[in-house]
């Protein structure tokens, strides 16, 4: 049986879907799911990882089950982008939900950052400007509001990244953590820590470096 099928995961703000294409990138079988969204206060937008995880199991063995799974020659990841998770590496265990790309909270935190004058700093390392919108500082504020958090991620027990490099972590065990460079774009400071081993002074972004990359 020759492998010339790809398995797409596509995991959006608002469903999950799995899509299987033949050797000529025509779609074989659709499955998808609904995410719901959780707004615990005004502003503000999550999504459960764990939830996110089941249903792209869910939507993959659909997909696969109607397939013979020995025609898949690969797997690819498309993800809505700048929602972070943070999660243990020893189990693979979020501590907080998902903090979605909408999601307005550290908007005080990024006003303050640029009347303190960080902001050219940032623009210089990462080409970003400072906004929520962003991934660094979502992933701040989790490890600021989840007790412990910020001890953990300094001593390198904790993992963070985009839904992607979540995904890509459950799916092989926990034997990778990466994510690919347009992803890594938009978190607002790990993108220089995996291209060129740059990043922003921990007091600038309130993000360790051993969350971004295996120690």
């Amino acid at each position: 049986m020759q492998a010339d099928h790809i398995l797409a995961i596509d995991q959006g703000t608002t469903s999950t879907r799995a899509i299987l294409f033949d050797v000529a990138a025509r779609p074989v079988t659709v499955s998808q799911r609904e995410l719901p969204q959780h707004y615990p206060e005004p502003g503000w937008v999550e999504h459960d990882p764990e939830e996110i995880w089941r249903d792209t199991l869910a939507v993959a063995r659909e997909v696969l089950g109607s397939n013979e799974p020995g025609r898949v020659a690969g797997i690819g990841i498309t993800n809505q982008r700048e929602t972070v998770v943070v999660w243990d590496r020893s189990t693979g265990e979020p501590i907080h939900r998902a903090i979605v790309w909408q999601d307005r909270r550290t908007s005080e935190t990024c006003e303050r950052l640029k009347r303190e004058g960080v902001e050219p700093q940032v623009q210089a390392k990462t080409g970003l400007l400072l906004d929520p919108y962003f991934s660094a500082t979502k992933i701040a504020w989790i490890l600021d509001n989840v007790p412990g958090a910020r001890e953990r991620a300094e001593r390198g027990e904790l993992a963070a990244g985009m839904i992607d490099s979540f995904l890509l972590w459950r799916l092989t065990g926990g034997d990778v953590h990466a994510t690919d460079i347009t992803n890594a774009g938009g978190l607002c400071f790990a993108t220089f820590i995996a291209v060129n081993g740059t990043a922003i002074s921990a007091d600038c972004s309130g993000f360790p470096k051993p969350c971004s990359r295996d120690p």
